[in-house]
């Protein structure tokens, strides 16, 4: 508590000294800032398992982020107030509460030379080796406390270098890390240039965690105890080329020896790690393409290797696969399996030339990822036989837009995932989830200010909870919006077969939401019953469970 009063005066004493200067000088800086909150009121329904403790004892929670900027005379200054009370953002079955300052920075720029002191976000490249960032939506805040560096002496050359702690909740992770990071820009000829870069970070473990981690180790069988090391070295490479309207891009990234676990026996072993990411993009009037491949070999690095799941991230490593925004196709997401992975997504989008009367648009999606022996992959589960040769996920995505006038336009599509729940939901003897997804979208546009949007998707499959049907009407009148949907379990699955003798019972999970908007201000309420199952958001993954109540948001920016 002594630690955020003493923050919060100093930021006020800066914010006094600089709005306070003499009255013959005419500027006075300029604030801005942005509030968010989320409220949630909890209504207990077992059917669905929404039975979490807010739903036993405390039936709400909240959430809120109110963030302060001034600028003064090349000076930023920065805080941030957080809010917890009774929240599940952190960890879905736990009460969370507290508050006080989340962030707070001091920012200088002096000629070509930027210093940063207090918290901060940034990341090396695509974030393979380095990224402090946050995602409120589902509870992660990866900011750096400490100091960083950004000098710029040419408008094609950059040169980071940071050290600090990683940010948890109000407190720090006891280890420290270090970095360096250089881009610079090359113009090779006219629309030809390439913008090589490098990195290196480096993370030394304190006595606390690295005991904890000796003791475990102690208790393994003789042959598989070995001495874990207080630092590691990462370290990347990266080159973008661009030419026309062709991109590629290709980093290299590897780690010196260290602990990481083994997803399959749950015990800690010491390995080097590497990962190759590669991406080609091409588009012109009416076509683009874009495809990714990434090979990841036991690299997985986080504040300490005891660490799991979203914890501790050091390194930025998102799904190589499809963000998919309707209800029923993002029921099953992949996530990264830092371990061992070959990930492979292409994305194709054309509008034909012939059809340009028309406005007619064909997109199509597939992406794979499997175990790092072979591509083929088979549909089984991977923690019961190798794991290398396994297919962990496989989408195919098909759809077609058509605006047949400026009033009215259709979207219609499919969808097949191959999903494996084991691997992604822990969930011990399930079988292998095999789906198939048709949907579609209906926009129709009343007036300049009106209009009624129509969804609906069916998914079909065996596993899991069985079949679904979702649908959704939106009514649009500025700065009004109100939307009531339904998704329906049809059929039973794996999971939820009726006993003996009884009858499968329909399970609705309603949708009723309304939103308004005004200038910089948007607040929504909607009631609410959501299915268990992995919740992505930005690439970043976690398993969630059912939610059952109702939801309020405000956002405003000012």
């Amino acid at each position: 508590m002594k630690k955020h009063v003493l923050t919060v005066s100093l930021l006020v004493l800066f914010f006094n000294v600089f709005a306070q200067e003499p009255e013959k000088k005419t500027d006075k800086g300029e604030f801005s800032g942005n509030f968010q909150t989320n409220v949630q009121f909890y209504v207990k329904d077992s059917s669905i398992g929404a039975t979490t403790t807010q739903y036993q004892k405390e039936l709400s929670s909240t959430d809120a982020w109110l963030l302060l900027n001034y600028k003064y005379s090349g000076y930023i200054f920065t805080a941030r107030f957080d809010l917890f009370n009774n929240s599940p953002l952190w960890n879905p079955q736990e009460a969370y509460t507290k508050s006080g300052i989340g962030i707070w920075t001091i920012s200088k720029d002096i000629e070509k030379l930027n210093v940063t002191a207090g918290y901060f976000y940034d990341q090396f490249a695509s974030g393979m080796v380095f990224r402090a960032y946050e995602d409120r939506n589902i509870g992660l805040d990866f900011g750096i406390q400490g100091v960083r560096l950004r000098w710029q002496p040419t408008n094609n050359t950059i040169v980071k270098v940071f050290t600090g702690m990683q940010k948890y909740r109000f407190d720090l992770r006891p280890v420290v890390l270090k970095g360096f990071n250089a881009e610079q820009h090359y113009d090779i000829a006219d629309n030809f240039s390439v913008e090589p870069g490098a990195s290196l970070v480096n993370r030394t473990i304190d006595n606390n965690t690295m005991n904890i981690m000796a003791s475990t180790i102690n208790n393994y069988d003789l042959e598989d105890r070995f001495y874990p090391k207080y630092n590691v070295f990462v370290y990347n490479v990266y080159n973008t080329l661009r030419y026309k309207n062709f991109a590629w891009y290709i980093e290299y990234a590897a780690k010196t020896e260290e602990a990481i676990i083994n997803p399959i026996n749950n015990q800690m072993e010491l390995h080097p790690g590497n990962v190759m990411l590669t991406s080609m993009s091409y588009s012109t009037k009416g076509l683009g393409l874009n495809v990714q491949y990434r090979h990841i070999n036991k690299f997985s690095f986080r504040t300490s290797p005891i660490e799991n799941q979203n914890l501790g991230m050091i390194a930025y490593m998102p799904s190589i696969t499809r963000q998919n925004v309707y209800r029923l196709l993002a029921r099953y997401n992949a996530f990264t399996q830092e371990f061992g992975e070959n990930g492979l997504q292409l994305e194709f989008s054309w509008k034909p030339k012939f059809l340009k009367k028309y406005q007619t648009q064909f997109n199509f999606n597939t992406s794979l990822a499997t175990g790092i022996g072979s591509f083929k992959g088979k549909t089984v589960n991977p923690l019961n036989t190798d794991k290398d040769t396994a297919r962990y996920f496989r989408e195919f995505y098909f759809e077609v837009q058509h605006r047949f006038n400026k009033k009215f336009k259709l979207l219609l599509g499919l969808q097949n995932i191959n999903y494996n729940q084991q691997l992604f939901e822990a969930k011990p003897d399930v079988p292998y989830v095999i789906a198939n997804t048709v949907f579609g979208e209906a926009t129709y546009k009343l007036s300049t200010r009106k209009s009624l949007r129509v969804e609906a998707q069916y998914l079909k499959t065996k596993q899991d909870l069985g079949s679904f049907a979702n649908g959704l009407l939106e009514y649009n009148f500025a700065p009004l919006s109100i939307s009531v949907g339904d998704m329906v379990n049809v059929n039973p699955g794996f999971r939820n077969q009726p006993a003996a003798g009884e009858s499968f019972k329909l399970v609705h999970y309603w949708n009723i939401f309304c939103a308004y908007s005004h200038n910089n201000t948007r607040f929504t309420a909607g009631y609410i019953r959501q299915v268990e199952g992995v919740n992505c958001t930005g690439g970043v993954c976690r398993v969630e469970p059912a939610f059952s109540g109702m939801r309020l948001t405000l956002s405003t920016n000012f």
